[in-house]
């Protein structure tokens, strides 16, 4: 599939099939699209914890209104001590290589034919410490994956775009 049709027919699903299981081919195709994704300095801080049981996902519905039925939830963090610090020692590259990963994660399940949804709509501390996570790590985002229900559509405001004028400058 070409690049620009995939990520238009990429969307937040908001209602999964939770008794559709993902096979887990199409997870590890998922799961390899993170590991490949390029990091700062190639650091690779990330930990992508893969949320599937009844215990893990009764956690995730306690951390975020937003699972939809989902039988998969991708927490993805990474860790403070190997992540790119930027000159001047005040930022470091976690966040963003988070944010790689799951952008190509999310990406290849919909190559896969998943849907997917990027969560942040969660407390990141109460987060970690419900998942018990390792101090060293944060918890940056959590990535519904699973299959669409049976009608869902994106919102409506998905095809809303700016103009490329208003978001791309040249100088």
């Amino acid at each position: 599939m070409d690049f620009i049709e995939l990520t238009k027919k990429r969307y937040s699903c908001k209602k999964f099939q939770p008794d559709k299981e993902v096979e887990q081919e199409k997870l590890d195709k998922v799961l390899l699209a993170g590991q490949l994704a390029p990091t700062a300095k190639n650091s690779q801080p990330q930990h992508v914890y893969v949320l599937k049981s009844e215990k893990a996902l009764q956690l995730v519905d306690g951390i975020t209104p937003c699972r939809y039925g989902a039988p998969i939830v991708l927490a993805v963090t990474y860790n403070k001590t190997q992540c790119f610090t930027y000159p001047g020692e005040k930022y470091n590259s976690g966040a963003e290589d988070v944010a790689i990963v799951a952008t190509h994660m999310m990406l290849a399940a919909a190559e896969a034919g998943l849907d997917s949804c990027w969560l942040n709509y969660f407390d990141p501390d109460k987060a970690a410490e419900a998942l018990d996570l390792p101090t060293d790590e944060t918890l940056v985002m959590l990535l519904d994956v699973g299959y669409g229900a049976d009608g869902v559509r994106p919102l409506p405001n998905h095809e809303k775009t700016k103009s490329i004028e208003e978001l791309v400058s040249y100088r």
